[in-house]
Order: structure tokens, then C-alpha cells, then sequence
């Protein structure tokens, strides 16, 4: 029997920690092989996201850890009420593992993307949200999120890492992903699926004289201030890319930060502007939404050009 890597975590995890229950609302896609080896550790609720959030509360409060998986949309949405109240009020040591969130819902429509899901997650009291880029990613901040003690949403990705993470996965804190000069005219702000389409589009500006910094902020809540603040503090222009509506997302925990901590800078967002995405293959998506590496760094020179070199940085006295 082969199990995919997410299939050992979870199962490694039951065996360590036999606190640890492992829910699903019939999403077995990403551990099939696994429910007989978790016996009474494992739970298929059927396609009752609600149910499966109000019983994963009533296990935390007995003592387990529970991990539970579902579509991303109808997990933050359908059960948005069970997963504030039940969960986040009491801020219980629930884990809420999205599946095909963003542009990874590919060939689904409207009501199968999760575009909003960070901004409903971000905005419940206690709860985390981890967005890891790749594979890689998700395994190394797995067991951190499972063992944190708290309430975590995470956006579930399987894509093959194209990089190396940082072994040293810390909840709060971003990672450089990219970065060829010190100093640097363009921080690329992102997460999840977009960090490699921004790393190639990093690459892209390179070759035309253009420094770019690439960060993957892992955690939106909670989010690395340190990294974002420095990336305000010493750039020409800051972009946020992601896989999400505007509105709620990174470019608005940006702006919030930018504003709470005093500082300025130009920020150029690249997000989906109140629309849903026309579904298609993975590749056709990011393609004909304007997400691909060479449309990315084609509107981050076209912005650099409007940003006067002169003013790239302003610090407002209060």
C-alpha cells in the first residue's frame, strides 16, 4: 500500500497522540488508504459539514484534539456558525483543513470556491488560519498547528514543492523565499498556491534589472508584523498576491497594519476584484485570471513605473 505523505502525517500524529480524531464530511480524496489503520479514531460525517463541526467540539471538550477536513467553501461557509460559536468562542483545539481552496478548486464553479474563506476564518476570535505554499510546507506546519492548543484553518494543498522551505516552522512567522540582492525596489507579499507563480515572476524582473523579495507568510493569523513592516519600510512598491477576493484578505491585513503602525508605502494588490474565477484547468485559471508569472510581472513593472523612486517610503507623524 502507498500512502501519500499527508496520509503518514495523520496517521503518524493518531499513533503518537491518541488524543488526536481525524473527521472527514466525506472527503476522502487525500487519505483513503488510512481509516481502517485509525479505527474509532476516524469519523466520516457524510456530507454534513455542520455536524461534523459541532462534533468535533463536543470531542475537543472531552479531551481529544480533532482534525477535520471538508470542501473549503462549504466548511468556512455552511458551518461558518458552528465553527464561531462552538468552536472559536471556547477556542477549542479543533483544526478545520479546507480542501481545494482558491484556484485549486480549478474546475468548479462559484459555489465551490473558497475566495472568501480567509477573510470569514480571520475575522472569529482565537482562531489561526495557515496557508502553507506546497506539500512541503503543510507537513512541517502540521504538526505545529495540531499541537498548538488552539483553533487553526487550514487552506489544504498537495502541489509539489518547487522549493525549500525553512525547516524550522514557527506559528506567526513568514519565510524569504526569493531574494538575489540586500536591498530590494519590490516585496512580494503572498501565500499558498501563489508563491511559486511569484517566485517565477521574481525571476522574470530579475532579467530586466528589477530586485524583488518574495515572502510566504505561512500563518495570516497569526501574521509575521516584523516581516511586513520591513518590507513596507524598505521598498519601492509592496505587491500582496493571492488567491482570494481584495477584500478581507492579505491586501487588507496589509493596509490594516499600515495604518495601526503609522507607516506608508505604495502597495499594489493582485486579487480577485469582487468576481468569481471561470473555472477551467489549474493552468488555465491562473492563465486567464492574470495570475500567471509573466501577467504578475508585467503589472509589477507597469506599478514600479507610476511609483515615484523619490517617495517610495513615508512615515507618517502622529
Amino acid at each position: 500500500m502507498t500512502m501519500i505523505p499527508y496520509e503518514r502525517l495523520l496517521l503518524d500524529e493518531v499513533t503518537a497522540d491518541p488524543r488526536v480524531m481525524v473527521l472527514t464530511a466525506e472527503n476522502r480524496g487525500h487519505m483513503r488508504n488510512i481509516p481502517p489503520m485509525l479505527g474509532d479514531n476516524f469519523i466520516d460525517v457524510g456530507i454534513a459539514e455542520q455536524t461534523m463541526i459541532g462534533m468535533a467540539a463536543g470531542l475537543a471538550v472531552r479531551g481529544r484534539i480533532v482534525v477535520t477536513h471538508a470542501l473549503a467553501s462549504f466548511l468556512t461557509m455552511r458551518a461558518f456558525e458552528f465553527i464561531r460559536t462552538d468552536v472559536g468562542i471556547p477556542s477549542l483545539p479543533v483544526i478545520m483543513v479546507g480542501m481545494v481552496p482558491g484556484f485549486l478548486s480549478d474546475g468548479n464553479g462559484p459555489t465551490h470556491q473558497a475566495i472568501e474563506d480567509v477573510s470569514l476564518m480571520r475575522t472569529i476570535p482565537n482562531m489561526g488560519v495557515f496557508c502553507p505554499a506546497d506539500e512541503q510546507d503543510l507537513l512541517l506546519g502540521m504538526p505545529h498547528i495540531i499541537a498548538s492548543g488552539r483553533p487553526f484553518y487550514v487552506r489544504y494543498t498537495g502541489q509539489q514543492s518547487e522549493i525549500k522551505h525553512d525547516p524550522a516552522f514557527k506559528i506567526g512567522k513568514g519565510e524569504i523565499v526569493y531574494q538575489t540582492h540586500t536591498v530590494t525596489d519590490v516585496a512580494i507579499l503572498t501565500y499558498g498556491l501563489m508563491v511559486h507563480e511569484a517566485i517565477r515572476a521574481a525571476e522574470e524582473l530579475e532579467r530586466i534589472g528589477i530586485s524583488v523579495k518574495v515572502i510566504n507568510l505561512k500563518t495570516l493569523s497569526p501574521i509575521d508584523v516584523t516581516l511586513l513592516l520591513d518590507a513596507v519600510l524598505s521598498n519601492a512598491l509592496v505587491v500582496t498576491l493571492e488567491d482570494h477576493f481584495k477584500i478581507g484578505g492579505l491586501y487588507s491585513i496589509l493596509c490594516e497594519l499600515m495604518v495601526k503602525h503609522r507607516v506608508m508605502c505604495p502597495v499594489h494588490p493582485i486579487a480577485l476584484d469582487n468576481k468569481w474565477f471561470r473555472p477551467g484547468r489549474l493552468t488555465e485559471v491562473i492563465e486567464n485570471e492574470g495570475f500567471s508569472a509573466r501577467t504578475i510581472a508585467s503589472r509589477i513593472r507597469m506599478a514600479l513605473d507610476n511609483t515615484s523612486r523619490s517617495h517610495h517610503v513615508t512615515s507618517v507623524i502622529g
